[in-house]
């Protein structure tokens, strides 16, 4: 990428250049920002909206409902009284669905067939503030950051809205847990629509220029719930596990009489018609979040890839029960990426990418995690957990132990505007969304999520366009250790000096990341023999990346002070 990002350490090279590098479309930025354009609250699709109805009156809930379905099948507009929730002239509402659209301008970018990312935004299914954090929104900064990279890279980026509402204040457990399983059942609808409807304006005008063969989703968060299960709910029966059962009345929590089948046709509170378009996509990519339940996977349902930090105290990262995060209590058992990946690559859905070379860094340091012990978040015996080897499409995450459960890392990306309306929203007394999503991400800041989305996008956009076929593993390859292109680095532990030295060549490039990735070291010029001041760097082991005229290599050096 052409963007990188060093908050831990202040000092800057100065007089050098930088210099171009083989670039490859779909994988780095070959755009600029000026390049790109934005389409703003697209409407993809129309329906109940479960946050601002009043679903207790029987009665209405037929006579609205027949309203509106009048209005529908007769291809008139839905009556005003229906969008506004301060009407109270009618019980049931509806809400357009919206989406932003970013994309390279078709000026600069001919392309008549791109691949597609639906981006799908965090939030527990509850408007920012409510929810207890200022994130939620489409245009949240992680969606804004990664969609308009997508875009410079030359994908068609969305970031796709879908129906809130639930009540996590509930008195039992059975009403909370059914109502969060029927928000997850509507999101996924929603998507599929929005898949639905993408695929069909491409039959027709083709207003994005998109290929309706490659589209894949990324989920954050609450999102990643959504795309996991997006691709492997596809049986009523899974519906029917004995953790989705109601024990009150026997039944599943999710009533398809009322909120429709899994392709998002039918059903009492469901306004969607029969799909018209297919509604599969070729990858999913999870950063945070779960699955609802590995016997969902199947072979030949979509690659996964996932990042996830080992120690997320609301998402499991092995088997537990995800934590709602606005009232911190148990929902519903899940099972977190190092068992579905395993899953995934056992069937064969991941061997796209199983053969990815150690010379991509990204590979190199998730590689690194598999089959090792790490300390954990909770007493003993569950003191410890094991990453699983084997776990290709796995980028996980090691941050160090918070203080107290949930002040461990979930989304170390996530970053936003302290002073905005949703994070001065009180959640508790004296508390604002802001103070309390601190807790769990204590150092937020601008910088510090944009070096993870880049690390991010540094493990993920190889293997979506592996998967899209615009490359193979062998596209990857040319990394190569330090001496094979006459280089060297001393010393090693370094202290607060580190030298490089090319006998042959030039010295183009170097990165230094830390074993999770991230940059913290980035600077580009042109000499043969550099001395680097890494005083700024904290004690412990990190990855070097050199580029010279006669190649490109990775060392590890280890930082002693």
């Amino acid at each position: 990428m052409k963007k990188s990002y060093s908050y831990l350490i202040a000092t800057v090279l100065m007089g050098w250049s930088l210099q171009a590098s083989a670039q490859k479309k779909y994988v780095d930025e070959v755009f600029t920002d000026a390049d790109i354009e934005v389409t703003s609250n697209v409407t993809y699709a129309t329906n109940i909206d479960f946050l601002t109805s009043k679903l207790t009156d029987p009665m209405r809930i037929v006579q609205d409902l027949t309203a509106i379905k009048t209005a529908l099948a007769m291809q008139q507009p839905i009556p005003a009284t229906y969008y506004n929730p301060l009407d109270t002239t009618s019980k049931v509402k509806v809400t357009d669905i919206k989406m932003d659209v970013y994309a390279p301008k078709t000026s600069v970018d001919t392309t008549k067939a791109r691949p597609v990312i639906i981006y799908l935004h965090t939030g527990n299914f509850l408007p920012p503030g409510i929810n207890g954090s200022p994130l939620g929104y489409k245009t949240d900064s992680t969606a804004i950051y990664l969609c308009r990279q997508w875009a410079k890279m030359g994908y068609v980026a969305i970031s796709a809205d879908y129906r809130l509402g639930w009540n996590p204040l509930a008195t039992t457990v059975q009403e909370r847990r059914g109502q969060l399983l029927n928000a997850v059942y509507r999101s996924i609808q929603d998507v599929k629509r929005c898949v639905i409807t993408i695929r069909t304006d491409a039959a027709s005008a083709n207003t994005y220029k998109i290929d309706p063969n490659k589209i894949a989703l990324y989920g954050e968060g609450t999102g990643a719930y959504i795309a996991m299960a997006y691709t492997t709910l596809d049986k009523y029966t899974e519906m029917e596990l004995p953790k989705f059962i109601n024990p009150l009345n026997a039944k599943s929590y999710i009533d398809t009489a009322n909120v429709g089948l899994i392709d998002g046709s039918g059903g009492m509170l469901n306004l969607y018609p029969k799909a018209t378009a297919a509604t599969k996509v070729s990858a999913t990519v999870a950063a945070g979040g779960a699955l609802a339940d590995t016997s969902w996977l199947e072979k030949g349902d979509a690659a996964m890839i996932a990042l996830q930090c080992i120690r997320d105290p609301f998402a499991p990262f092995d088997e537990g029960t995800v934590v709602v995060p606005t009232t911190l209590e148990d929902v519903v058992d899940v099972q977190g990426a190092n068992v579905y990946v395993m899953k995934a690559v056992s069937l064969g859905n991941n061997d796209a990418f199983k053969n990815m070379p150690n010379d991509d860094i990204y590979t190199k340091i998730a590689r690194e995690k598999y089959g090792k012990t790490f300390d954990y978040i909770y007493p003993a015996p569950r003191n410890t957990i094991t990453v699983n080897n084997n776990l290709e499409g796995l980028f996980a995450v090691d941050l160090a132990a918070g203080a107290s459960l949930f002040q461990n890392q979930a989304g170390p990306w996530q970053w936003w505007d302290p002073n905005s309306a949703a994070a001065k929203s009180a959640v508790a007394p004296g508390v604002t969304a802001h103070m309390a999503s601190l807790g769990s991400n204590p150092d937020m800041s601008p910088a510090k999520g944009m070096t993870w989305l880049d690390t991010i996008q540094g493990y993920v956009m190889p293997r979506l366009a592996i998967v899209f076929g615009y490359y193979t593993t062998n596209d990857f390859v040319g990394v190569k250790d330090i001496a094979s292109i006459d280089a060297k680095v001393y010393p090693n532990p370094a202290n607060d000096a580190l030298n490089i030295s090319a006998i042959k060549g030039s010295i183009q490039k170097v990165t230094i990341r830390d074993l999770n990735g991230r940059v913290v070291f980035d600077a580009t010029g042109l000499s043969n023999q550099l001395t680097l001041d890494i005083s700024g760097l904290m004690n412990g082991f990190y990855s070097m990346e050199i580029q010279t005229s006669e190649g490109t290599a990775q060392n590890k050096i280890q930082v002693l002070h």
